[in-house]
């Protein structure tokens, strides 16, 4: 890294410790706090001699005429801090807040690094460390959810790009049931939905939006069409009806759906809700209801549930997941024989 730019990596740091009213810096920990960023964005240290030029420069009238003043401490050493608390020789960058706040955000984000497909995160990651002179926590603070293992994650950053840059993809695809065919899609979204991502745009074969789930794809070409733009769907609101990512056709209604859970488990469903439109009905009765048009994803939350839910209404819904739980009854108590003997 050149030099210059090691220079404005220090400033930035030794910036936003004079600008910390909650720590005291003494020459040692300025040191410390350099230090640290710089190796390990590049591998490189600074010398006391150095951290007290920095500081003469920052203090020069031409240069940032920083307010930098030395206070006693502990009756052999000194802090150094801004005498104005408003001052920063970057007006526009960051408050001490607001880089706590982006050092956690960054913690949340290099979970993700090193997966797949996710080449484009670590350049971001980077780029936010570099820009603004900080690091994310080494201390593994915070896990999600992963599937490391995966399938399609190594197109993640292809088709992302495509939507972002508007640019038409030949999808090369195979269902869960072992069918291949092509598609030409015009991306316009991709969702994430039980560690499974997902890719909506307009399907030029079936003239509406399709969704493609990205462990299903087996290779992406760009396709030699004009961009057709999305001008109808805003995909913020796009699967407001819905568990999951299925959407159902035009023809589907929207139904209140009415759940009825065991005392254990209601608790857990009134604090993670299944869907935004979720009620309580009744606490007494443990009841809650939905307002969605049933999806497969519905289905196999409520199935999750075991025997602490049933479904109260619709009838029609009530019997379909009624007869799913018959089939899973008869796996694992098949019909015997009665005591008479009798088939």
């Amino acid at each position: 890294m050149p030099t210059n730019k090691n220079a404005q990596l220090r400033y930035q740091v030794l910036d936003r410790c004079f600008s910390d009213f909650t720590h005291k810096y003494s020459i040692d920990d300025l040191i410390d706090k350099v230090n640290d960023v710089l190796y390990d964005l590049n591998g490189t240290e600074v010398s006391m001699r150095q951290i007290r030029e920095d500081i003469k420069y920052m203090r020069d009238r031409v240069t940032y005429n920083a307010p930098i003043k030395a206070y006693p401490w502990d009756g052999k050493k000194c802090y150094y801090r801004y005498e104005d608390r408003d001052f920063s020789i970057f007006n526009n960058d960051l408050s001490v807040e607001e880089v706590n706040k982006l050092r956690s955000t960054l913690d949340m984000l290099n979970n993700y690094r090193g997966i797949p497909g996710n080449s484009w995160l670590e350049e971001v990651i980077s780029n936010l460390e570099y820009r603004f002179g900080i690091k994310s926590n080494k201390d593994n603070v915070i896990a999600f959810e992963q599937n490391e293992q995966l399938k399609g994650l190594e197109y993640l950053s292809e088709v992302i790009d495509a939507a972002v840059n508007h640019t038409p993809l030949i999808i090369y695809y195979r269902t869960y049931k072992g069918k291949e065919f092509t598609s030409t899609i015009h991306p316009y979204h991709v969702k994430q939905y039980n560690n499974r991502w997902f890719l909506f745009g307009y399907e030029e074969e079936s003239g509406k939006i399709a969704n493609k789930a990205l462990d299903r794809i087996q290779r992406v070409s760009l396709a030699n069409v004009p961009f057709k733009p999305n001008t109808s769907i805003d995909f913020g609101h796009f699967f407001d009806e819905v568990v999951g990512v299925s959407i159902p056709n035009d023809d589907v209604e929207k139904a209140t759906i009415i759940l009825r859970f065991t005392e254990a488990r209601f608790p857990y469903v009134t604090s993670k809700p299944i869907h935004k439109s979720q009620t309580i009905l009744s606490e007494d009765d443990c009841t809650i209801s939905l307002e969605v048009k049933p999806t497969r994803e519905l289905e196999q939350q409520i199935l999750s549930f075991g025997s602490d839910v049933e479904v109260l209404s619709p009838k029609s819904y009530r019997a379909q997941i009624g007869s799913k739980i018959a089939d899973n009854y008869k796996k694992y108590f098949p019909m015997q024989e009665d005591c008479t003997g009798n088939s």
